[in-house]
Protein backbone atom coordinates (compact mmCIF):
# COMPACT_ATOMS: atom_id res chain seq x y z
CA UNK A 1 0.00 0.00 0.00
CA UNK A 2 1.29 3.45 -0.91
CA UNK A 3 2.08 5.90 1.81
CA UNK A 4 -0.81 8.22 1.01
CA UNK A 5 -0.12 10.46 3.98
CA UNK A 6 3.09 11.45 2.20
CA UNK A 7 1.95 10.98 -1.41
CA UNK A 8 -1.27 13.03 -1.10
CA UNK A 9 0.39 16.35 -0.19
CA UNK A 10 3.12 15.66 -2.71
CA UNK A 11 0.58 15.20 -5.50
CA UNK A 12 -1.30 18.32 -4.41
CA UNK A 13 1.92 20.34 -4.50
CA UNK A 14 2.74 18.93 -7.95
CA UNK A 15 -0.70 19.88 -9.29
CA UNK A 16 -0.35 23.40 -7.86
CA UNK A 17 3.04 23.92 -9.50
CA UNK A 18 1.83 22.56 -12.83
CA UNK A 19 -1.23 24.79 -12.68
CA UNK A 20 1.00 27.83 -12.29
CA UNK A 21 3.11 26.68 -15.25
CA UNK A 22 0.03 26.10 -17.41
CA UNK A 23 -1.36 29.53 -16.50
CA UNK A 24 1.94 31.08 -17.50
CA UNK A 25 1.87 29.28 -20.83
CA UNK A 26 -1.72 30.34 -21.46
CA UNK A 27 -0.87 33.92 -20.64
CA UNK A 28 1.96 33.75 -23.12
CA UNK A 29 -0.42 32.34 -25.69
CA UNK A 30 -2.87 35.18 -25.11
CA UNK A 31 -0.10 37.74 -25.48
CA UNK A 32 0.99 36.12 -28.71
CA UNK A 33 -2.58 35.86 -29.91
CA UNK A 34 -3.18 39.57 -29.26
CA UNK A 35 -0.84 40.49 -32.10
CA UNK A 36 0.95 37.62 -33.79
CA UNK A 37 3.40 38.15 -36.64
CA UNK A 38 0.74 38.04 -39.38
CA UNK A 39 -1.35 40.65 -37.57
CA UNK A 40 1.58 43.02 -37.50
CA UNK A 41 2.03 42.55 -41.25
CA UNK A 42 -1.65 43.32 -41.84
CA UNK A 43 -1.35 46.56 -39.89
CA UNK A 44 1.66 47.56 -41.99
CA UNK A 45 -0.16 46.79 -45.27
CA UNK A 46 -3.21 48.79 -44.22
CA UNK A 47 -0.96 51.73 -43.48
CA UNK A 48 0.62 51.29 -46.89
CA UNK A 49 -2.82 51.37 -48.59
CA UNK A 50 -3.62 54.62 -46.82
CA UNK A 51 -0.30 56.09 -47.87
CA UNK A 52 -0.96 55.07 -51.51
CA UNK A 53 -4.34 56.80 -51.45
CA UNK A 54 -2.79 59.98 -50.03
CA UNK A 55 0.00 60.02 -52.60
CA UNK A 56 -2.44 59.40 -55.47
CA UNK A 57 -4.75 62.22 -54.26
CA UNK A 58 -1.85 64.65 -54.18
CA UNK A 59 -0.69 63.54 -57.61
CA UNK A 60 2.61 62.16 -56.38
CA UNK A 61 2.10 58.87 -58.28
CA UNK A 62 0.35 58.16 -61.59
CA UNK A 63 -3.14 56.61 -61.56
CA UNK A 64 -2.02 53.36 -63.25
CA UNK A 65 0.94 53.05 -60.82
CA UNK A 66 -1.39 53.73 -57.88
CA UNK A 67 -3.74 50.99 -59.08
CA UNK A 68 -0.90 48.49 -59.38
CA UNK A 69 0.37 49.30 -55.87
CA UNK A 70 -3.15 49.00 -54.43
CA UNK A 71 -3.58 45.53 -56.02
CA UNK A 72 -0.19 44.26 -54.81
CA UNK A 73 -0.66 45.60 -51.27
CA UNK A 74 -4.22 44.21 -51.07
CA UNK A 75 -2.95 40.77 -52.13
CA UNK A 76 -0.31 40.79 -49.40
CA UNK A 77 -2.92 41.95 -46.90
CA UNK A 78 -5.15 38.96 -47.77
CA UNK A 79 -2.23 36.53 -47.42
CA UNK A 80 -1.36 37.97 -44.01
CA UNK A 81 -4.99 37.70 -42.94
CA UNK A 82 -5.00 33.99 -43.82
CA UNK A 83 -1.79 33.33 -41.86
CA UNK A 84 -3.18 35.23 -38.87
CA UNK A 85 -6.27 33.04 -38.78
CA UNK A 86 -4.07 29.92 -38.84
CA UNK A 87 -1.85 31.19 -35.97
CA UNK A 88 -4.85 32.02 -33.83
CA UNK A 89 -6.10 28.48 -34.21
CA UNK A 90 -2.78 26.67 -33.74
CA UNK A 91 -1.23 28.66 -30.87
CA UNK A 92 -3.71 27.62 -28.12
CA UNK A 93 -3.54 24.02 -29.31
CA UNK A 94 0.25 24.05 -29.11
CA UNK A 95 0.20 25.51 -25.63
CA UNK A 96 -2.32 22.91 -24.50
CA UNK A 97 -0.09 20.17 -25.90
CA UNK A 98 2.92 21.57 -24.03
CA UNK A 99 0.95 21.80 -20.81
CA UNK A 100 -0.37 18.25 -21.17
CA UNK A 101 3.16 17.00 -21.84
CA UNK A 102 4.43 18.73 -18.70
CA UNK A 103 1.68 17.16 -16.61
CA UNK A 104 2.43 13.66 -17.91
CA UNK A 105 6.22 13.94 -17.67
CA UNK A 106 6.14 15.48 -14.19
CA UNK A 107 3.75 12.85 -12.92
CA UNK A 108 5.79 9.98 -14.33
CA UNK A 109 9.00 11.52 -13.01
CA UNK A 110 7.54 11.96 -9.52
CA UNK A 111 6.31 8.34 -9.42
CA UNK A 112 9.69 7.05 -10.66
CA UNK A 113 11.59 9.14 -8.08
CA UNK A 114 9.33 8.00 -5.25
CA UNK A 115 9.71 4.40 -6.35
CA UNK A 116 13.50 4.70 -6.22
CA UNK A 117 14.03 6.94 -3.18
CA UNK A 118 10.82 6.38 -1.22
CA UNK A 119 9.15 3.31 0.25
CA UNK A 120 6.03 2.69 -1.86
CA UNK A 121 5.34 -0.67 -0.22
CA UNK A 122 5.11 0.74 3.29
CA UNK A 123 2.02 2.04 4.95
CA UNK A 124 1.97 5.37 6.74
CA UNK A 125 3.58 5.27 10.19
CA UNK A 126 3.49 8.40 12.37
CA UNK A 127 6.48 9.10 14.58
CA UNK A 128 4.69 8.00 17.73
CA UNK A 129 3.89 4.64 16.14
CA UNK A 130 7.50 4.19 15.09
CA UNK A 131 8.71 4.84 18.63
CA UNK A 132 6.13 2.39 19.97
CA UNK A 133 7.24 -0.23 17.46
CA UNK A 134 10.88 0.32 18.47
CA UNK A 135 9.93 -0.12 22.11
CA UNK A 136 8.16 -3.37 21.28
CA UNK A 137 11.19 -4.53 19.31
CA UNK A 138 13.43 -3.77 22.24
CA UNK A 139 11.18 -5.62 24.68
CA UNK A 140 10.87 -8.65 22.36
CA UNK A 141 14.62 -9.27 22.02
CA UNK A 142 15.72 -12.87 22.59
CA UNK A 143 17.62 -13.70 25.75
CA UNK A 144 21.39 -13.90 25.99
CA UNK A 145 21.31 -17.71 25.87
CA UNK A 146 19.04 -17.74 22.81
CA UNK A 147 21.22 -15.24 20.98
CA UNK A 148 24.38 -17.18 21.82
CA UNK A 149 22.81 -20.40 20.48
CA UNK A 150 21.65 -18.66 17.31
CA UNK A 151 25.12 -17.23 16.72
CA UNK A 152 26.81 -20.60 17.25
CA UNK A 153 24.46 -22.15 14.67
CA UNK A 154 24.76 -19.29 12.19
CA UNK A 155 26.30 -20.68 8.96
CA UNK A 156 27.83 -17.26 8.22
CA UNK A 157 29.67 -17.08 11.53
CA UNK A 158 33.39 -16.71 10.75
CA UNK A 159 35.69 -19.49 11.88
CA UNK A 160 37.79 -18.86 14.94
CA UNK A 161 41.48 -18.26 14.44
CA UNK A 162 43.65 -21.35 14.99
CA UNK A 163 45.19 -21.68 18.45
CA UNK A 164 48.48 -23.38 19.26
CA UNK A 165 48.10 -26.74 20.94
CA UNK A 166 50.32 -25.66 23.85
CA UNK A 167 47.92 -22.80 24.59
CA UNK A 168 44.94 -25.17 24.41
CA UNK A 169 46.65 -27.56 26.82
CA UNK A 170 47.27 -24.74 29.29
CA UNK A 171 43.63 -23.67 29.01
CA UNK A 172 42.52 -27.24 29.73
CA UNK A 173 44.70 -27.27 32.86
CA UNK A 174 43.27 -23.90 33.95
CA UNK A 175 39.70 -25.12 33.52
CA UNK A 176 40.47 -28.28 35.45
CA UNK A 177 42.07 -26.29 38.27
CA UNK A 178 38.97 -24.12 38.56
CA UNK A 179 36.70 -27.12 38.89
CA UNK A 180 38.64 -27.90 42.07
CA UNK A 181 38.90 -24.26 43.22
CA UNK A 182 35.80 -22.53 41.69
CA UNK A 183 36.12 -19.50 43.98
CA UNK A 184 39.70 -18.62 43.08
CA UNK A 185 39.49 -14.97 41.88
CA UNK A 186 42.91 -15.02 40.27
CA UNK A 187 42.09 -18.18 38.35
CA UNK A 188 38.70 -16.84 37.26
CA UNK A 189 40.28 -13.66 35.94
CA UNK A 190 42.85 -15.65 34.00
CA UNK A 191 40.13 -17.87 32.61
CA UNK A 192 37.92 -14.94 31.59
CA UNK A 193 40.72 -13.10 29.80
CA UNK A 194 42.15 -16.14 28.03
CA UNK A 195 38.82 -17.63 26.97
CA UNK A 196 38.19 -14.31 25.25
CA UNK A 197 41.66 -14.37 23.71
CA UNK A 198 40.91 -17.66 21.91
CA UNK A 199 37.40 -16.62 20.86
CA UNK A 200 35.38 -18.53 23.47
CA UNK A 201 33.37 -15.45 24.36
CA UNK A 202 30.47 -17.28 25.99
CA UNK A 203 32.90 -19.06 28.33
CA UNK A 204 34.68 -15.76 28.92
CA UNK A 205 31.40 -14.07 29.87
CA UNK A 206 30.58 -16.94 32.22
CA UNK A 207 33.95 -16.57 33.95
CA UNK A 208 33.50 -12.80 34.29
CA UNK A 209 30.07 -13.37 35.85
CA UNK A 210 31.47 -15.82 38.37
CA UNK A 211 34.28 -13.42 39.25
CA UNK A 212 31.89 -10.48 39.65
CA UNK A 213 29.56 -12.53 41.84
CA UNK A 214 32.56 -13.49 43.96
CA UNK A 215 33.78 -9.89 44.28
CA UNK A 216 30.37 -8.46 45.07
CA UNK A 217 30.35 -4.73 45.82
CA UNK A 218 34.11 -4.56 45.27
CA UNK A 219 33.75 -5.31 41.55
CA UNK A 220 35.50 -2.73 39.40
CA UNK A 221 33.94 -0.89 36.48
CA UNK A 222 36.61 -2.43 34.24
CA UNK A 223 35.47 -5.96 35.13
CA UNK A 224 31.82 -5.10 34.48
CA UNK A 225 32.76 -3.53 31.16
CA UNK A 226 34.71 -6.64 30.19
CA UNK A 227 31.68 -8.76 31.05
CA UNK A 228 29.36 -6.67 28.87
CA UNK A 229 31.74 -6.85 25.93
CA UNK A 230 32.22 -10.60 26.26
CA UNK A 231 28.43 -11.08 26.31
CA UNK A 232 28.01 -8.98 23.17
CA UNK A 233 30.85 -10.75 21.36
CA UNK A 234 29.27 -14.11 22.29
CA UNK A 235 26.09 -13.15 20.40
CA UNK A 236 27.85 -11.95 17.27
CA UNK A 237 27.47 -8.28 18.19
CA UNK A 238 23.82 -8.24 19.28
CA UNK A 239 23.11 -6.47 22.57
CA UNK A 240 20.83 -8.73 24.59
CA UNK A 241 18.56 -7.53 27.43
CA UNK A 242 21.02 -9.01 29.93
CA UNK A 243 23.97 -7.24 28.33
CA UNK A 244 22.01 -3.99 28.33
CA UNK A 245 21.52 -4.28 32.09
CA UNK A 246 25.27 -4.68 32.57
CA UNK A 247 25.93 -1.63 30.37
CA UNK A 248 23.47 0.41 32.43
CA UNK A 249 25.24 -0.62 35.63
CA UNK A 250 28.55 0.45 34.13
CA UNK A 251 27.17 3.87 33.15
CA UNK A 252 25.64 4.35 36.58
CA UNK A 253 29.13 4.15 38.03
CA UNK A 254 31.01 5.75 35.13
CA UNK A 255 28.82 7.93 32.93
CA UNK A 256 31.71 8.62 30.53
CA UNK A 257 32.64 4.99 29.94
CA UNK A 258 33.35 4.82 26.22
CA UNK A 259 32.77 1.10 25.73
CA UNK A 260 29.38 1.19 27.44
CA UNK A 261 28.29 4.30 25.55
CA UNK A 262 29.26 2.71 22.24
CA UNK A 263 27.42 -0.56 22.86
CA UNK A 264 24.34 1.18 24.25
CA UNK A 265 24.19 3.21 21.04
CA UNK A 266 24.53 -0.02 19.06
CA UNK A 267 21.59 -1.45 20.98
CA UNK A 268 19.40 1.50 19.99
CA UNK A 269 20.37 1.05 16.35
CA UNK A 270 19.42 -2.62 16.56
CA UNK A 271 16.00 -1.84 18.05
CA UNK A 272 14.74 0.84 15.67
CA UNK A 273 16.03 4.02 17.33
CA UNK A 274 19.00 5.17 15.21
CA UNK A 275 18.19 8.75 16.24
CA UNK A 276 19.22 7.89 19.81
CA UNK A 277 22.29 6.10 18.48
CA UNK A 278 23.33 9.31 16.72
CA UNK A 279 22.97 11.37 19.90
CA UNK A 280 25.03 8.92 21.95
CA UNK A 281 27.73 8.38 19.36
CA UNK A 282 28.09 12.05 18.50
CA UNK A 283 28.92 12.87 22.11
CA UNK A 284 31.17 9.83 22.39
CA UNK A 285 33.08 10.77 19.24
CA UNK A 286 33.65 14.28 20.55
CA UNK A 287 34.98 12.87 23.84
CA UNK A 288 37.21 10.20 22.30
CA UNK A 289 40.86 10.03 21.32
CA UNK A 290 41.63 9.11 17.74
CA UNK A 291 42.91 5.66 18.67
CA UNK A 292 39.95 4.63 20.81
CA UNK A 293 38.66 1.32 19.42
CA UNK A 294 35.12 2.49 18.73
CA UNK A 295 36.12 5.58 16.73
CA UNK A 296 36.44 3.90 13.29
CA UNK A 297 33.02 2.26 13.58
CA UNK A 298 31.37 5.52 14.62
CA UNK A 299 33.05 7.57 11.91
CA UNK A 300 31.93 5.06 9.30
CA UNK A 301 28.22 5.34 10.12
CA UNK A 302 27.49 8.56 11.99
CA UNK A 303 26.71 10.71 8.93
CA UNK A 304 24.12 8.17 7.80
CA UNK A 305 22.66 8.16 11.31
CA UNK A 306 22.49 11.95 11.24
CA UNK A 307 20.47 11.80 8.01
CA UNK A 308 18.03 9.34 9.58
CA UNK A 309 17.76 11.58 12.65
CA UNK A 310 17.07 14.61 10.43
CA UNK A 311 20.18 16.44 11.62
CA UNK A 312 22.65 18.34 9.46
CA UNK A 313 25.98 16.98 10.57
CA UNK A 314 29.45 17.13 9.05
CA UNK A 315 31.96 14.60 10.26
CA UNK A 316 34.92 16.42 11.85
CA UNK A 317 38.37 15.70 10.45
CA UNK A 318 40.32 12.83 11.94
CA UNK A 319 42.85 14.03 14.49
CA UNK A 320 45.96 12.23 15.61
CA UNK A 321 46.14 10.34 18.83
CA UNK A 322 48.66 8.29 20.72
CA UNK A 323 48.42 5.12 22.72
CA UNK A 324 48.69 6.87 26.07
CA UNK A 325 51.44 9.01 27.53
CA UNK A 326 54.92 8.44 26.12
CA UNK A 327 58.08 8.06 28.18
CA UNK A 328 58.91 11.68 27.38
CA UNK A 329 55.51 12.74 28.67
CA UNK A 330 56.08 10.89 31.94
CA UNK A 331 59.61 12.30 32.40
CA UNK A 332 58.32 15.82 31.82
CA UNK A 333 55.48 15.25 34.26
CA UNK A 334 57.94 14.25 37.00
CA UNK A 335 59.26 17.84 37.04
CA UNK A 336 55.81 19.39 37.37
CA UNK A 337 53.55 20.10 40.29
CA UNK A 338 50.76 17.66 41.07
CA UNK A 339 48.17 19.89 39.43
CA UNK A 340 50.27 20.29 36.29
CA UNK A 341 50.87 16.56 36.05
CA UNK A 342 47.17 15.86 36.37
CA UNK A 343 46.35 18.36 33.66
CA UNK A 344 49.02 17.06 31.27
CA UNK A 345 48.60 13.30 31.35
CA UNK A 346 45.53 12.62 33.45
CA UNK A 347 43.23 12.38 30.45
CA UNK A 348 45.67 10.21 28.51
CA UNK A 349 46.11 7.83 31.42
CA UNK A 350 42.35 7.39 31.86
CA UNK A 351 41.85 6.71 28.18
CA UNK A 352 44.65 4.15 28.15
CA UNK A 353 43.34 2.44 31.29
CA UNK A 354 39.82 2.14 29.87
CA UNK A 355 41.10 0.74 26.59
CA UNK A 356 43.28 -1.88 28.25
CA UNK A 357 40.44 -2.90 30.53
CA UNK A 358 37.95 -3.34 27.69
CA UNK A 359 40.12 -4.23 24.68
CA UNK A 360 43.47 -5.35 26.03
CA UNK A 361 46.70 -4.33 24.36
CA UNK A 362 50.42 -5.04 23.97
CA UNK A 363 52.69 -5.35 26.95
CA UNK A 364 54.24 -1.95 26.20
CA UNK A 365 50.90 -0.26 26.91
CA UNK A 366 50.58 -2.04 30.26
CA UNK A 367 54.07 -1.04 31.37
CA UNK A 368 53.45 2.53 30.22
CA UNK A 369 50.23 2.69 32.26
CA UNK A 370 51.96 1.31 35.38
CA UNK A 371 54.70 3.94 35.08
CA UNK A 372 52.23 6.78 34.42
CA UNK A 373 50.12 5.89 37.45
CA UNK A 374 53.24 5.75 39.59
CA UNK A 375 54.30 9.22 38.48
CA UNK A 376 50.83 10.53 39.26
CA UNK A 377 51.10 9.16 42.78
CA UNK A 378 48.31 6.59 42.28
CA UNK A 379 50.40 3.80 43.79
CA UNK A 380 47.56 1.49 44.79
CA UNK A 381 46.03 1.71 41.36
CA UNK A 382 49.41 1.11 39.71
CA UNK A 383 49.90 -1.98 41.87
CA UNK A 384 46.46 -3.28 40.87
CA UNK A 385 47.24 -2.78 37.18
CA UNK A 386 50.59 -4.49 37.66
CA UNK A 387 48.90 -7.50 39.28
CA UNK A 388 46.31 -7.67 36.51
CA UNK A 389 49.01 -7.44 33.82
CA UNK A 390 50.90 -10.34 35.42
CA UNK A 391 47.73 -12.43 35.10
CA UNK A 392 47.12 -11.39 31.51
CA UNK A 393 50.69 -12.24 30.43
CA UNK A 394 51.22 -15.21 32.77
CA UNK A 395 51.97 -17.50 29.81
CA UNK A 396 54.36 -15.10 28.05
CA UNK A 397 57.75 -15.13 29.77
CA UNK A 398 59.14 -12.21 27.79
CA UNK A 399 56.11 -10.00 28.43
CA UNK A 400 56.01 -11.02 32.08
CA UNK A 401 59.62 -9.93 32.48
CA UNK A 402 58.72 -6.47 31.16
CA UNK A 403 55.75 -6.26 33.52
CA UNK A 404 57.91 -7.25 36.48
CA UNK A 405 60.51 -4.66 35.50
CA UNK A 406 57.83 -1.97 35.44
CA UNK A 407 56.61 -3.12 38.83
CA UNK A 408 60.11 -3.14 40.33
CA UNK A 409 60.57 0.44 39.12
CA UNK A 410 57.58 1.33 41.30
CA UNK A 411 58.76 -0.77 44.24
CA UNK A 412 56.44 -3.74 43.62
CA UNK A 413 57.54 -7.37 43.89
CA UNK A 414 56.29 -10.77 44.68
Amino acid sequence: MLNWWFLGPALALTVLILSLVVLGLQRGARVQASEPGARREMRVYRDQLKEIERDAARGLIAPDEAERLRAETARRLLDADKRGASELGESPRAMKAVALGLVILTGLGAVALYGREGAPGYADMPLADRFAQAQDMRAARPSQDALETAWQNDPERPEAAPVEQQYLDLMAQLRAALTERPDDPRGLRLLAVNEGNIGNYAASADAWMRLIDLQGAETSVADMTALAEAMIMATGGVVSPEAELVLERVLQRDAQNGTARYYLGLMFAQTGRPDLTFRLWRGLLEDSAADDPWVPAIRGTIEELAGIAGVRYTLPPQTGGGRGPSAADIDAAAEMTEAQRQEMIGGMVEGLAQRLASQGGPVEDWTRLIGALGVLGQTDRARAIWSEARLVFADDAGALAQIDAAGQAQGFGE
